[in-house]
């Protein structure tokens, strides 16, 4: 029998895939209303426990005990029963159906023989409101935002009824402002007294709203520390085996010419609604210029027009002199653009195709990867453990699926693949979203180290430090227009959060510093 005040108690698991350990022998348990962290480099095999204790892995040996009894969890639909849900990092949404579709699906429920989504949808509104998501439940997937499509994730598992809740990474693609109110949410679902196991990278959330927190390394568990008895420092050391740094160190950019010039950059959203409007930005050889907004707000559709993923319906986006507007992605990216997109999956990588394949997507038609119309499967190889090697992604085969990958891992390959090119231009849309302390320091320092090679970067992400450790200057963009440039040495947080909420600058600049602003009425 396990502890009585223990709502999980998981003993000396270990998951084996052929001669790889994911887990061994890792050691994990939950209290009734705690926020347990779970924390742990990229590959170090947290989202392997987790699929563990939700039913989609089984485990090569140990033992899971749930309120006292030893369980089998052979399914999600026996974790279900067990009062297990989990909020998985990588969605599991259908995006043909709508939000209520989604949340109900497998859990359908019925009246007199028939589907009633109207209770359903009832059922999902009150529990929206209750905990403040704000999600509209007759929404298609397809057409919300990644930061919705991540609320739907949480609003299914609470519709279901969990008592004990997993969360693989919840905040990753969240705006500042969303992963206040979902620590809130977090925190009051914990005082209901319901049990969270928190999976994440990031050490202020851990902080902020765990009691507890469990690092594993290697597949092995280090150590379960009280939260409030360590620092940050510590647990990124404890995390990484090695003391980390968390401030990017960088020179003060040699600014060149002009190597990106949108000009009155007019891009629809997928139903051709304006999402970028009248937008104007120049970026220069040697600089990272950060692009600073709360989700929705046309980064996405931006990012996407750049690299001739959806249409431009008016302007003009120049690279190098060169005009982009009317052409497609293959020939963007031959003209110097390189693409670390915002959804690794989606648009970075084929899932089912080979890492050496994934590593040579962009260039496998050309030398050395082919010859007169033949691929050089040595040349691919070679270049894969290149870039495997020299990027720490960590896989136990070039020959590995892209899907039998950490997420963070996958991250890091396209970016292997992305900075590997050489280009002029490089867009890097949440290039650090998943990774852990030790993988964003060194992702950082290679982005400085292409700013240092004169390249121009675009850096989209939501992580107000990241923005503001990383670029030279900072657009921030609100209702798809340009809402004020700032260098970053001259701003500040709650400036930038200001120009985002739709300030002006004059008026952010002033409020950020303490200034009383007074508006004479016309």
């Amino acid at each position: 029998m396990m502890s009585s005040n223990n709502v999980i108690e998981m003993r000396d698991i270990t998951k084996q895939f052929g001669d790889f350990k994911a887990n061994d022998q890792i050691n994990l348990d939950l209290r009734p209303g705690e926020i347990h962290a779970l924390l742990g480099e990229n590959g170090a095999g947290k989202s392997t426990l987790m699929n563990i204790l939700s039913g989609l892995l089984q485990p090569t040996s140990g033992q899971i005990f749930i309120n006292g009894q030893e369980v089998t969890i052979e399914d999600p639909k026996e974790a279900n029963r067990l009062g297990i849900g989990m909020v998985h990092q990588h969605f599991m949404l259908i995006d043909a159906f709508t939000i209520t579709e989604n949340i109900i699906l497998g859990q359908e429920p019925l009246a007199s023989g028939q589907l009633d989504k109207k209770t359903a949808k009832a059922t999902i509104e009150e529990i929206s409101q209750r905990y403040q998501l704000n999600i509209n439940p007759d929404a298609k997937v397809q057409d919300i935002s990644v930061g919705m499509q991540q609320r739907a994730e949480i609003l299914k598992t609470l519709y279901r009824g969990s008592d004990i809740l997993i969360f693989d990474e919840p905040t990753a693609v969240l705006t500042p402002q969303e992963i206040d109110e979902l620590m809130k949410i977090m925190r009051s679902l914990a005082d209901e007294g319901k049990s969270i196991i928190l999976i994440t990278h990031k050490l202020d959330e851990i902080k902020a709203v765990a009691d507890r927190c469990t690092v594993i390394r290697r597949g092995q568990s280090i150590a379960t520390v009280e939260v409030a008895e360590v620092s940050s420092q510590e647990l990124a050391n404890m995390m990484v085996g090695s003391s980390v740094s968390f401030k990017a160190e960088k020179a003060p950019g040699q600014i060149r010419d002009d190597v990106l010039v949108i000009k009155d950059l007019q891009v629809n959203e997928s139903r051709g609604v304006p999402a970028v409007k009248d937008f104007s930005l120049t970026i220069k050889g040697g600089e990272i210029v950060g692009l600073a907004g709360i989700d929705g707000n046309g980064q996405s559709e931006l990012v996407y027009a750049l690299a001739g993923l959806t249409k431009v319906e008016s302007g003009s986006i120049q690279l190098a002199g060169q005009e982009l507007t009317k052409l497609k992605p293959r020939q963007i990216t031959e003209k110097g653009l390189s693409h670390i997109p915002e959804d690794r999956q989606k648009y970075g990588s084929i899932l089912d195709m080979t890492v050496t394949e994934n590593l040579a997507l962009q260039t496998y038609y050309q030398a050395p990867f082919s010859k007169h119309g033949f691929l050089n499967d040595k040349a691919m190889t070679s270049n894969a453990e290149k870039l495997i090697n020299d990027f720490d992604v960590r896989t136990t085969s070039v020959e590995n699926t892209m899907r039998s990958l950490s997420g963070g891992n996958q991250q890091k390959a396209i970016i292997a693949r992305e900075l590997d090119r050489d280009a002029q231009f490089i867009i890097a849309a949440q290039p650090t979203r998943g990774l852990d302390v030790g993988a964003i320091s060194n992702i950082h320092r290679r982005l400085i180290d292409q700013r240092d090679q004169g390249k121009a970067i675009l850096l989209v992400s939501f992580e107000l430090d990241e923005i503001l450790n990383l670029s030279d200057r900072i657009a921030v963009i609100h209702d798809g227009h340009v809402a004020g440039i700032v260098k970053a040495e001259d701003t500040n947080k709650e400036e930038l959060g200001l120009l985002m909420a739709g300030s002006s600058l004059e008026k952010a600049r002033a409020e950020s510093q303490g200034v009383e602003v007074t508006t004479n009425d016309q």
